[in-house]
């Protein structure tokens, strides 16, 4: 009998993601897993508590692929559930908890979940329990652990491992079993189900371990939200590897700062501007950093003022750039350390050693150095598919390479510039601008903290080109301030016709400038604003 006929050959060759902590469990039982305050788990301690879990939603009649929605905040309690619910053969629903109301019950409806695991302080909420009422949910709710659990109909999820088994459950799940439906985060205003299995997350992480090189004394704080991909996938990777995973729930750059001298911390991963928040914070300098051996930054690009600056104050062990999308579990492309400096630009740098990258044309002929195209990868770390949308699906795998949406080019040693997004791209005045290019520019004015450039209509250009900014707190520029300095910096027609002074920026929960926010509000920018060019 060939081992695809074996009945037994699905349980024998299973990748099952929950299993990360079982095997670390089971090399080392007494090392320090997971974080969250005052609360230590062990690994042990957390192997007990995910298959208490697993067994909890069995037992509650779930048939295998049921979803089972979350709608957390960082916390051992987050962790625990997800683990559970991956070790049960369910399927983790990840919600984004600053969507709106409308936007989370969209999610529930489409993804088709049973269960809902969530916050006590969400669920506190009088427009979020009425809508989980009117849907009818079986409700499992994260509280402290100390405190006192909500009554009511719903079930505190500490209650849920009392009286539970303490070994995982026997199961069979091939490793192409969807194991994650997780909802892209919406910086196009579209909201798709990524679906994902247990064994492309898995390879991911497999090359999360090669490319940063983690070790089990390793240990990582968790500060960006779990219910997005970078995050999800850096924190699985850490409990893959037998490293400490501690958790927090708000960026605070000086409690991150005291942190990461408390747990000696090795590994971090940010936002630019969480990196630049800590460098300017008064205690970074009397803080001990030493324990730091890599940072990793994503999202955004890292001026190249500030990673001096870091490099020589912060994290001397080096930062690398990680690049990813929900569709493609992150990492796919990686900058290194020891690249960061040899090039200025957003460079991606190469792919991780589990997929394939390279750029194609839009009748799918692959291009070579120097030539501008769509960014494709294949490799096992890919999605099932978007849930419900065939049809979205097919056209992200058209020539038998995902796509990314992404424009970019390889340079003459083989490196990979990010170009724009497709959508991204300006037309203003039959010329072609990267906003990236002209956000590059604008992050290097010292009074300038964030940017987003987009292309507003315009009765001239077609689209003109237009830069929005948020100022660093205390500092001073006025818009034909920063005009001028773009001037020595970018071509005639790649210089901001307008720029728009924001007190915040509209983003995700992950730092990335939600533009169709902008667009849509300022869609008659050139017509109400007297002296627009």
């Amino acid at each position: 009998m060939s081992a695809t006929h074996d009945a037994h050959y699905p349980r024998i060759s299973r990748v099952l993601l929950g299993d990360a902590v079982r095997r670390s469990a089971l090399r080392w039982p007494e090392r320090l897993a997971l974080v969250d305050g005052e609360l230590e788990l062990s690994y042990a301690e957390l192997e007990r508590r995910t298959n208490a879990f697993a067994h909890y939603l069995l037992a509650q009649g779930l048939p295998p692929g049921a979803r089972v929605a979350m709608f957390c905040g960082n916390s051992a309690q987050m962790v625990t559930a997800f683990l559970g619910i991956y070790k049960a053969g369910l399927v983790w629903v990840p919600i984004n908890t600053g969507l709106s109301v409308a936007g989370t019950r969209y999610i529930l409806e489409h993804a088709e979940a049973t269960h809902l695991v969530i916050d006590a302080e969400f669920l506190a909420r009088a427009d979020l329990r009425a809508m989980v009422d009117a849907l009818g949910l079986r409700v499992i709710v994260c509280v402290p652990e100390g405190q006192v659990a909500p009554g009511g109909d719903t079930t505190a999820f500490l209650d849920t491992l009392r009286g539970q088994h303490a070994t995982p459950p026997e199961l069979d799940v091939p490793s192409t079993t969807m194991a994650q439906i997780m909802y892209t985060s919406g910086t196009t205003g579209q909201q798709k189900g990524v679906m994902h299995s247990h064994g492309s997350v898995h390879s991911a992480l497999m090359g999360n371990l090669y490319e940063l090189g983690m070790r089990p004394g390793d240990s990582t704080l968790c500060v960006l939200p779990m219910f997005h991909c970078a995050q999800h996938a850096i924190s699985m990777t850490f409990l893959l590897a037998g490293g400490t995973v501690v958790v927090r729930r708000v960026f605070e750059p000086g409690a991150m700062l005291e942190t990461v001298e408390r747990r000696a911390i090795t590994f971090l991963l940010g936002l630019p501007i969480m990196y630049g928040a800590m460098l300017a914070h008064p205690a970074r300098a009397t803080t001990n950093l030493s324990s730091l051996r890599l940072c990793l930054y994503v999202m955004a690009p890292m001026a190249r003022t500030m990673l001096v600056e870091l490099l020589e104050k912060f994290c001397p062990g080096g930062f690398a750039l990680a690049s990813g999308q929900t569709e493609m579990y992150p990492a796919t492309t990686m900058f290194k350390p020891e690249q960061q400096l040899k090039r200025f630009g957003s460079y991606w740098g190469d792919s991780v050693v589990t997929n394939e990258t390279a750029v194609m044309d839009d009748e799918g002929r692959l291009l070579g150095r120097g030539e501008v195209g769509e960014i494709v990868h294949r490799g096992p770390n890919v999605m099932l598919g978007y849930y419900k949308d065939p049809e979205a699906t097919q056209r992200a795998r058209a020539f038998g390479w995902h796509h990314t949406g992404d424009l970019g080019m390889f340079d003459g040693d083989g490196q990979l510039l990010f170009v724009d997004r497709k959508k991204d791209m300006i037309k203003t005045g039959g010329e072609n601008v990267p906003s990236i290019k002209v956000e590059e520019v604008l992050l290097r004015h010292p009074a300038v903290l964030q940017v987003a450039v987009v292309g507003l209509p315009h009765a001239r250009w077609a689209e003109a080109v237009t830069g929005f900014v948020v100022l660093k707190p205390g500092a001073a520029a006025t818009p034909a301030d920063i005009v001028t300095h773009c001037r020595q910096h970018l071509g005639g027609f790649e210089v901001p016709k307008s720029v728009v002074l924001l007190d915040a920026m509209p983003q995700t929960s992950t730092g990335k400038a939600q533009k169709f926010v902008l667009r849509q509000q300022y869609e008659r920018h050139y017509e109400d604003t007297p002296g627009a060019t």
